[in-house]
């Protein structure tokens, strides 16, 4: 197994986030009874994202190198004003936000985004070996969507 460096894993992340959910990539087979999996590979990198739900929804990504995990972040999200925003909507912001987060090279770090009376906002601490931060919508001053996440490094 060749070695891996923090900034090829950041990339491959970057790249394998933007191909599945933001990008809309194909669901792949589930491994899990009603789980939706999204997979993304290039070179040695394998990427899985597996969720469960949909306004309020559970999942984890892992990314293998050479066939072993190497990386993994764990989420949980939810609407919370359905009258305000439903999951359609959110999908939409989050695809628009992140494309845009992804498109200068990243994941992490402190990020806003705007769409009409919508503001998407994503505050973490850490890098990419060890992580947690939350994302959150606001229509107007009403907090209407908000997941939080953790990750970094596995290893043996």
């Amino acid at each position: 197994m060749s070695e891996l460096s923090l900034e090829d894993l950041t990339d491959f992340v970057v790249q394998a986030k933007a191909a599945t959910y933001i990008g809309e990539g194909p669901r792949s087979l589930s491994y899990r009874l009603a789980s939706c999996d999204l997979q993304y590979h290039s070179g040695p990198f394998s990427y899985l994202d597996s969720y469960f739900g949909g306004s309020d929804f559970i999942g984890q990504e892992v990314v293998y190198y050479d066939s072993k995990p190497v990386w993994a972040m764990n989420y949980y999200g939810r609407i919370l004003d359905p009258d305000q925003m439903d999951q359609a909507q959110a999908g939409e912001i989050l695809r628009k936000a992140l494309s845009a987060l992804y498109e200068e090279g990243r994941f992490l770090g402190g990020y806003q985004y705007s769409a009409g009376d919508i503001t998407y906002i994503d505050l973490n601490d850490g890098d990419i070996s060890q992580f947690s931060g939350r994302e959150w919508m606001l229509r107007g001053e009403t907090k209407v969507y908000e997941l939080q996440y953790h990750g970094g490094l596995v290893k043996d």
